[in-house]
Formats: C-alpha cells, sequence, structure tokens
C-alpha cells in the first residue's frame, strides 16, 4: 500500500504543529504539488480531528496518518479517525506490531541496523533514517547493502532540495519533510512554494540517477 503512494513522489509531507482550522488548505496545496502521503505528528494540535478532516477530504487518493505514535493504543485511536499510515521517531515493536494487525503502512524510525532489522522483523513496511543530519550518505550507502532493495530507506530532518542527490545516489529511495517544508503557522501559499520546490528536486533527482 504504501510503496502505491510513493511511487511517483516518495516524499512524506510531515505536518508538526498543523491545526485542524488549516489542515484543509495545508492538504489541498500539498496534494496540488504531487504529495500523496502526509503525516500529522500526533504532538500537534488536536491532531486525530485534523488526520479525520483530510482523510475524510482526500479520501484513497492519498495516505493520511499520523507521525510521533509511541504507544500500540494510539494505533487504534488513528485508525478511527481514518489514518492509514503510522510513523514513529522510534522501532517499538509493540506499535510497528499493533500497526500491522491494524492494516495501516508502518513507518519506524531507527537509527542502527539492529534497529531496522527488529523492525522489519515486526512487520514495518518502510524505514525511516533518522535524524538524517546525523548519519548522512554514507550512513545511507552502508544500509542499502544490507537492507532488502524493496525495503524503501526514507531519511527524515535536515532534508532540504539541495541535498537530497546526494542521499539519492547513497541509495536513499524518499524522504519524509519537516520544517523545510512546513512549519507551524504557515500560510498554504508558503507551503504549495515549498511542496513545489520539493516536487521539482525530486523530479531533477530522479531524472539523474
Amino acid at each position: 500500500m504504501l510503496n502505491d503512494y510513493l511511487k511517483d513522489l516518495p516524499l512524506i509531507a510531515i505536518l508538526r504543529g498543523v491545526k485542524p482550522d488549516e489542515i484543509e488548505a495545508v492538504g489541498d496545496a500539498l496534494f496540488e504539488a504531487g504529495f500523496r502521503v502526509i503525516e500529522i505528528p500526533l504532538n500537534s494540535p488536536d491532531p486525530l480531528a485534523s488526520i479525520e478532516k483530510l482523510s475524510a477530504k482526500l479520501g484513497d487518493a492519498a495516505l493520511v496518518g499520523a507521525g510521533t505514535v509511541l504507544q500500540p493504543e494510539q494505533v487504534g485511536q488513528v485508525a478511527d479517525a481514518g489514518g492509514r499510515i503510522i510513523v514513529s521517531p522510534n522501532a517499538k515493536a509493540s506499535v510497528i506490531e499493533a500497526t500491522v494487525r491494524a492494516g495501516l503502512a508502518s513507518a519506524p524510525g531507527v537509527a542502527t541496523p539492529t534497529e531496522g532489522f527488529a523492525a522489519l522483523d515486526a512487520g514495518a513496511h518502510a524505514l525511516k533514517l533518522f535524524p538524517a543530519e546525523a548519519m548522512g550518505p554514507k550512513v545511507v550507502k552502508a544500509w542499502r547493502a544490507v537492507v532488502p532493495p524493496d525495503v524503501p530507506l526514507m531519511p527524515v530532518g535536515g532534508i532540504n532540495p539541495d541535498n537530497m542527490a546526494e542521499f539519492v545516489a547513497a541509495g536513499a529511495t524518499g524522504f519524509g519533510l519537516g520544517s523545510a517544508l512546513y512549519k507551524a503557522g504557515m500560510d498554504a501559499d508558503t507551503v504549495a512554494e515549498n511542496a513545489r520546490a520539493f516536487a521539482s528536486a525530486w523530479q531533477h533527482v530522479a531524472a539523474q540517477s
């Protein structure tokens, strides 16, 4: 399921701090730029309301869900709100397993190969390499040599349009995008401009790789 939504533009939008009264306009801006996976962290204001609103608006056309999911019971709350992807900053097996049981996509955060393979054993569908600033392309290259080629490796943290190419050359298959794409309070027009810049940068990188 996750790979289908990442096929054309393998970028996950992370909307930390977004409010329910902003989510539809911001979501529309992202969707129009080509984004098909949108993460609303649970430490945002009233995140389940935002997930419910955007999931209802975009339906099956996009994969909307939650980030910063730390406990397995939160998975059910996200699913009840219409969310279909669970992203975490860590690789907690109980969260991954609850996600898989619920039929949702799982993309946990990992920082070592031990965490990565444990996450895959628990059923993870993609690995969020976090924080990317600390890992760098050389680490991604080393991971890519041992992680199955069909598993998406998605660096998150400090990614911008100018540094994506070096990570892709090392084996990254996509990215999670935070503050360089969206910051709390940012208007939809600015989000749209940022989203187009990232989409254009990805298309350029993909054409060169």
